[in-house]
């Protein structure tokens, strides 16, 4: 059953001819990339082959030295706050707040991006974070903060998800409970692009290697 307060894309996201400069070293050239509506798109690569950086750069978060962006046909800088409404992106970061409750956080990122309490509830049971709604995120373990940070993705919607190495701190069930949230968003519509060094089954996923998009000397 689809969700009607979930934004749909309008068509897919694609990318051409990409670049990206960190300082002055070239980490990626002449890449490009297709994800359509409901589609997944799996980054693959060793640390500094650019993963994070194609990350960044598809959440508009990094600049391009060449190339082009398009979200269903449109440059995605014509717009770059509905680009970045209209996705989550995280991170190796959790962005937590200590102070707040895992349910307060999650109620900051609903109301954030129109969600409604009920997904809110549907977050933290996704990820089995029920009974520690109540508990500050200051006396959360690790894993258990890394829960709460990809819950927002369940708590929050939007139909275009940039995940920088998920499974990190995450447990088997955790990881099982991701993969079911994956399933769930893209059989509604949505897209997502994640970076992983674990094997991780992602169905119909499309690889992207960054080592074939390295500088040559």
């Amino acid at each position: 059953m689809t969700d009607p307060d979930i934004p749909r894309p309008a068509s897919g996201f694609a990318g051409s001819g990409l670049a990206c400069l960190r300082g002055e070293r070239l980490v990626f050239s002449r890449l490009a990339f297709s994800l359509p509506a409901g589609g997944a798109l799996l980054l693959t690569g060793p640390n500094g082959s650019g993963k994070t950086s194609l990350l960044r750069v598809m959440a508009g978060l990094t600049p391009l030295a060449e190339g082009r962006l398009l979200w269903g046909g449109a440059e995605i800088g014509e717009d770059r706050a509905a680009h970045r409404a209209r996705l989550h992106f995280i991170g190796h970061q959790d962005a937590v707040k200590p102070s707040l409750t895992a349910a307060e956080t999650l109620a900051f990122w609903a109301g954030m991006r129109g969600g409604a309490a009920r997904h809110v509830a549907a977050a933290l049971e996704q990820f089995r974070l029920t009974r520690l709604a109540a508990s500050p995120c200051r006396l959360l373990s690790a894993g258990q903060k890394r829960r709460v940070a990809l819950a927002r993705l369940v708590a929050s919607p939007a139909p275009l998800w940039l995940l920088d190495e998920p499974l990190s701190g995450l447990d088997e069930e955790a990881v099982a409970d991701l993969a079911a949230a994956l399933a769930a968003h893209r059989a509604q519509g949505g897209s997502v692009a994640l970076s992983t060094h674990t094997p991780f089954e992602l169905s119909g996923a499309a690889t992207l290697s960054l080592l074939d998009f390295q500088a040559r000397a």
